[in-house]
């Protein structure tokens, strides 16, 4: 019980970073111009679609391998789509994305109710809303043998989607979550947005909290996200940028009928500490899915690859070496 409480407050506490510059900064520090710096060479781009009545807001890493006068004729690379967990944005991938701009065309999404995305209101927000989301903008942007990669809630959307359009998938990576979402964690969910309704009042302040929680990960991490993933309220107060009522979607969730008809190659990274997918349910998976591979990280938590991201790409890299 107290193991599925530390992964419920660990999905908040994973994140954050600051706007305006940062008191108190660890050797590790990065500031925000550098971020920005980073993502400019990177050439990260701030775009919208359209889907089911809500405006969706992506970010386009680009396509270098098939741009420029110097390979009129290479052909697109392969979409990478990257969905990010509850509360989170798709800023949250900033320190990953890159690794993969050669290779593949990176779209990292902001999923309705988070960030600049739409809020529903009518707080649809089950992992099926999410997926009708991502099935909008593959089709508006016509994209297909598409890597799909979500780490927490994220990682739900990604398994059924590629349960949903086997045709369009060609691998698959879930980032500690497997089809099912115990009671409990959306019980704790609930409590903490109504914890966190107060805010902060700066970004020091919230960015020295986070930091006490997370001492394994990088202001490469945690930066962003404060930048991107939070807000002035109009009282002043910092706060995140999420639609209250996403609680109502974070309920207790059963995905199996959507996992088995995954037919694509997937990865699950699991944090070592993290009780969010027990070992039945790894068993399970190793029986459902013939083209699974189950990697635990030892000693990580609930992101992996916020702890360790080195670690985390080569896993996914020898994973990806395996795919059509």
């Amino acid at each position: 019980m107290k193991g599925l409480f530390a992964v419920a407050i660990g999905l908040t506490t994973l994140l954050i970073g600051n706007r305006d510059g940062l008191a108190g900064q660890r050797q590790d520090t990065v500031s925000p111009t550098d971020l920005s710096r980073r993502s400019a060479a990177g050439a990260a781009a701030d775009k919208f679609v359209t889907v089911n009545g809500l405006r969706i807001h992506y970010v386009d890493w680009g396509n270098p391998t098939a741009l420029g006068a110097e390979a009129p004729r290479a052909k697109a690379a392969r979409p990478l789509i990257l969905i990010h967990g509850l509360d989170r944005v798709s800023r949250t991938f900033d320190h990953l994305a890159p690794h993969f701009t050669s290779r593949y065309h990176v779209i990292a999404m902001d999923m309705r109710g988070h960030g600049d995305s739409g809020w529903d209101p009518a707080a649809r927000y089950l992992v099926e809303d999410h997926v009708g989301d991502v099935e909008g903008l593959v089709a508006q942007l016509g994209l297909k043998n598409i890597t799909i990669w979500g780490n927490s809630t994220g990682g739900r959307v990604a398994q059924v989607f590629a349960g949903k359009h086997p045709d369009l998938v060609s691998a698959v990576i879930s980032e500690d979550v497997g089809p099912e979402r115990p009671r409990q964690i959306a019980d704790n969910y609930s409590r903490r947005v109504a914890q966190e309704e107060a805010g902060w009042a700066t970004e020091e302040e919230l960015l020295a909290q986070l930091r006490k929680s997370n001492a394994g990960v990088s202001d490469a991490v945690l930066v962003p996200y404060v930048r991107y993933g939070t807000k002035r309220r109009a009282d002043g107060r910092l706060v995140w940028k999420r639609d209250p009522q996403l609680v109502k979607g974070f309920v207790a969730t059963d995905l199996w009928r959507y996992v088995r008809e995954i037919k694509a190659p997937i990865l699950y990274v699991i944090g070592g500490r993290s009780t969010i997918v027990p070992l039945e349910t790894q068993e399970e998976l190793k029986k459902t899915l013939p083209k699974v591979r189950i990697v635990t990280m030892p000693g990580l938590g609930h992101f992996p690859s916020d702890e360790k991201p080195q670690e985390f790409l080569a896993i996914v890299d020898e994973f990806l070496k395996t795919t059509p």
